[in-house]
Parts: structure tokens; C-alpha cells; sequence
């Protein structure tokens, strides 16, 4: 462990000083994850405490250590016990699976679940307690319940004079914020607080989010403390910043598959395949009563951007580590089949309204909501009834224009990073 770190601290120091040699390009200094900086210039945070982690397999410091065990070897800190979010400690349970509470195999340490029955520490788990460290990847959409997990812990730490360290990463698909806003009626695990589709902020700016805008709806603030990220600027992709691309979840296999999903993941809350049962999960979808040529060119026809399509069939299987139980296993599902090209232009949550127009408009016999499921994830029932009515996607997005412009603007007292 003291190997470790001294590595980290020389990492840091290589990154914080000059030396480029004349008239050459500098290159990029290396992103550094905050649960690197954890274990070295921010150790201060957790020396001398009972921590409790809430962590996944994403919780990896630069050398592939997870952070389980660089505490439990770390001097000076005690690790009382880990929280489970979805998907659980490693990663393998699939979406929307149960989170059983147990024992983890390599520390002997407690685990409680935090998909299942219960979402939120509970007092007596946090009894030994003094500090939560969060460290979980996110993707940046309002519906992936990592950020939910991280609401139900700040809530559970604010009840029981808990401290909350996070240690952030980068927003894999940059900073920009596109989509409606939550709106009150419609909070869920899906959606817990009222921000956009893709909120384009990080976990740890969430984190000053949620308690600094009095979202917690408790009458006292966690103390919070956050561990910026290195080298890392807002507008950057994941794929720029050295960093290795560790799955968050079964489904989301690469970075491409991310940049699409905020959209995309619109259909799970219809009667069409998203794609699941396959190992290109949201990079195609379809259904086996669409035809791909004129679904293509109906999509095409609102403008969406930044994107090719091409015309695909595909038969969903159960994959167990992925879908064991995908919508049309055994079907042959007609669809398409997308690539991002350009990022700036490309808008998932756009594209994936403009989708799902077209497909009800094409195939209104056959096409289905799941009103609940569609609305909750969209965030109100606005988008499905201005779909229902047969505006236009451009229509839809217009409606929501205002209210993300005025999140954009609270949310910049939030911002870490340029």
C-alpha cells in the first residue's frame, strides 16, 4: 500500500509541474480520479475514521486497485462496511435485478443492499459510522439510479450526522445539459430530483446540487466534501481522457453506447426493443412490426443530426449478464442501427423523441406507451401527450427550452470544473 502510494504522489507531482520542450505541442497531463487523490493529497478526509463505502467495480484508482481494498490496506482508516447499489459491488447483476445484502467474499465485510428492499442506509447500518465515501461511475443521464443511490445516501448521512466524501469522476459524455426537467409528480428512482435528461454535471457537482438547492427535504446538510478531479474539463468525452472505459453496467459497454442512451432509453417505457438481448444494446432498437427503410427516412425527415442510420434485423436472446429476459427473445426485430459521427451536433434526448415519434406515427395500431414507465422517465406526461397529439419533435423540444436554460443557470454555483 505504501508503494501505492508514493506512485500516486509522484503522478501528482509529475502532473502538476511544467517541462514541456520548446516548440512542441504540451501534451494533455493525465486525468486523475478523485479516489486516486484520495489516497494521497486528500487522505486527510478519512484518516483516523470509520468509513463506509458505497461502491461498485467502477471504484478503480489509476493502478486498477479497487478502492475496497486500497482503504482496507491503507493505515490509519477503518472500513466498517460497503453499500450495494444496482448491479451491485462488481458490477454483474443485471438492470433491475435485486441487490442481496450479504458478506464480500475477498474482505469478509458487510454488504448492504441499496437496490432491493430498501434504497437508503439505514441508522442502525450507519451506527459506527463517521464518514460515507461515494465513488461510483456515472453516465450523465437523470435516469441511470446511480444518482439516486447518491440522493437516498446524502439523505440517510443528513438523519444520522454522517459526513459524505465524494470522490468524483469525470461526466463521460462532457458537460452540455439537454432534455425536459423532472417535474413534481413524477419523482422516482428513475428521476429523483428535478434536472434535466442528460444533466451534463458530475457526481460530486450533483452531490453540491443536491444539497445546496434544498433538495434533500431534511431540515439539516450533510457535511459534504468533494475531491475534484484533475485535468479534466467539461466539454471532454471519456475517450479523451486516458482514462480506461470500465462497463458501469452490463449494458453500457462503451462510451458510444452512453452518448446515445439518454435518448435512446426512451423506449423502454414503450412496446419497442431497445436493443437488449444483443451486444449492441441503444445502438440499435426496433420492433418486429417496423419496417427499417421508412422508419429510417421518417427519423431522418425531423432533422435529428450528428448521427448515421442504416437499416438492421436482430433476434434478442437472453444474455444473462446482460438481459436475461429482453422484449421479443426469439423474434426477429426489424430496426435501425445508429453511430454517432459528429457529438457536438448529435442530441440523444432530441433523437430519441424524433424515434419515437416516428415509430407511433408510422405504426399507430401497433405502437404502445408504457404510460407510467415512459412518463417517468421523460420526466412529466408532457412529452407523451404532445407525442399522442402529434406535434412535432421539434415542437416537443421547444417546450422545454425555458426551463433548462433556468437550470443551466442555477446549476453554474455547482460547476468544478471549465
Amino acid at each position: 500500500m505504501k508503494r501505492l502510494m508514493v506512485a500516486l504522489v509522484a503522478t501528482l507531482a509529475v502532473c502538476s509541474c511544467g517541462g514541456e520542450k520548446q516548440n512542441e505541442t504540451p501534451e494533455k497531463e493525465p486525468t486523475i480520479v478523485g479516489a486516486d487523490r484520495l489516497l494521497t493529497d486528500q487522505f486527510d478526509l478519512v484518516k483516523g475514521k470509520r468509513v463506509a463505502l458505497v461502491v461498485n467495480h467502477t471504484a478503480r484508482l489509476a493502478d486498477g486497485t479497487h478502492l475496497i481494498d486500497a482503504l482496507v490496506a491503507a493505515e490509519d482508516v477503518e472500513v466498517v462496511a460497503l453499500f450495494g447499489p444496482e448491479h451491485g459491488i462488481r458490477g454483474d447483476a443485471a438492470a433491475g435485478e435485486d441487490i442481496v445484502s450479504g458478506k464480500d467474499e475477498k474482505t469478509g465485510l458487510p454488504i448492504h443492499s441499496l437496490y432491493g428492499e430498501s434504497n437508503k442506509p439505514s441508522a442502525e447500518q450507519l451506527e459506527n459510522v463517521d464518514a460515507i465515501v461515494f465513488d461510483i461511475q456515472d453516465v450523465g443521464a437523470r435516469f441511470y439510479t446511480y444518482i439516486s443511490t447518491l440522493y437516498y445516501v446524502l439523505q440517510s448521512a443528513s438523519e444520522n450526522d454522517v459526513a459524505v466524501i465524494v470522490p468524483d469522476r469525470p461526466n463521460p459524455i462532457g458537460g452540455k445539459a439537454e432534455g425536459p426537467i423532472r417535474q413534481e409528480g413524477f419523482a422516482s428512482f428513475v428521476g429523483i430530483a428535478p434536472i434535466p435528461v442528460r444533466h451534463g454535471m458530475t457526481v460530486g457537482e450533483l452531490a453540491k446540487y443536491f444539497v445546496g438547492e434544498g433538495l434533500l427535504n431534511r431540515e439539516n446538510d450533510p457535511a459534504l466534501e468533494v475531491v475534484p478531479v484533475l485535468n479534466w474539463k467539461r466539454d471532454e468525452y471519456y475517450d479523451e481522457t486516458g482514462l480506461e472505459w470500465i462497463a458501469p453496467s452490463p449494458n453500457m459497454p462503451n462510451l458510444e453506447t452512453a452518448i446515445v442512451y439518454p435518448g435512446v432509453c426512451f423506449f423502454e417505457g414503450t412496446n419497442l426493443s431497445e436493443g437488449r438481448g444483443t451486444r449492441e444494446p441503444f445502438l440499435q432498437f426496433g420492433a418486429p412490426f417496423a419496417e427499417s427503410v421508412e422508419l429510417i427516412e421518417k427519423i431522418g425527415s425531423y432533422g435529428v443530426e450528428g448521427v448515421t442510420m442504416e437499416a438492421v434485423s436482430y433476434t434478442p436472446k437472453s444474455l444473462p449478464e446482460m438481459s436475461p429476459n429482453p422484449k421479443y427473445k426469439g423474434e426477429t426485430v426489424n430496426g435501425v442501427k445508429i453511430a454517432v459521427i459528429d457529438r457536438e451536433k448529435f442530441d440523444p434526448v432530441y433523437f430519441g423523441v424524433a424515434a419515437t415519434a416516428a415509430f407511433r406515427e408510422l405504426y399507430p395500431d401497433k405502437f404502445e406507451f408504457k404510460d407510467r414507465w415512459f412518463d417517468l422517465l421523460t420526466g412529466s406526461s408532457r412529452t407523451r401527450e404532445m407525442i399522442e397529439a402529434g406535434k412535432t419533435p421539434r415542437e416537443i423540444a421547444d417546450s422545454w427550452s425555458a426551463e433548462l436554460r433556468a437550470f443551466e443557470k442555477t446549476r453554474e454555483k455547482y460547476l468544478l470544473y471549465q
